[in-house]
């Protein structure tokens, strides 16, 4: 065991939450943590649902374990649900949104707007997830606007409303 680790990351809640020890190799966990969410879509070229539910379930539970054994609210080396939570940054988009993804996902993630900080109010695990989730969900919607916005035709509605159109 590498000096500093804690024991409870060779568990299997250790394992599931930390991402196999991931979120002990650095003194920025979420980004590390961020960028292996990348890496597997990366890997996977989409984000499976199920697979997000199993995640979300199994992290969730993994998590709140982790926690309690350690006695933090929400460890740093925690990082399960920043690879949910940029998943769900990324949730029906292709590979093309993937780098905007993170990098925005990333920026929410540190300065938590509402209501993201509010979810981490929520106890345990739960509380634990809970903000990346929301996070991610923020991260989406905006991706969703950026997309109509500039591939959908939002321009020119937007200035056809304004009568600025030609």
């Amino acid at each position: 065991m590498k000096p500093g680790m804690k024991k409870n990351v060779l568990t299997w809640y250790g394992l599931i939450a930390t991402v196999g020890g991931v979120g002990t190799f650095s003194k920025m966990p979420g980004t590390l943590g961020s960028a292996v969410g990348l890496a597997i879509f990366f890997i996977m070229g989409r984000v499976d649902l199920y697979l997000l539910a199993a995640v979300v379930a199994l992290g969730t539970v993994a998590a709140d374990k982790y926690a309690r054994e350690t006695g933090g609210e929400d460890p740093g080396e925690v990082v399960i649900d920043e690879v949910a939570g940029f998943w769900v940054s990324v949730l029906g988009f292709d590979m093309s949104f993937a780098i905007v993804g993170f990098f925005l996902f990333r920026i929410v993630d540190i300065l938590k707007p509402f209501p993201v900080r509010n979810m981490e109010r929520l106890p345990g695990g739960i509380g634990i997830m809970a903000d990346d989730l929301c996070g991610g969900l923020v991260v989406n919607i905006l991706l969703r606007f950026l997309w109509w916005l500039f591939f959908s035709g939002g321009f020119d509605i937007i200035y056809g409303f304004f009568g600025m159109g030609a």
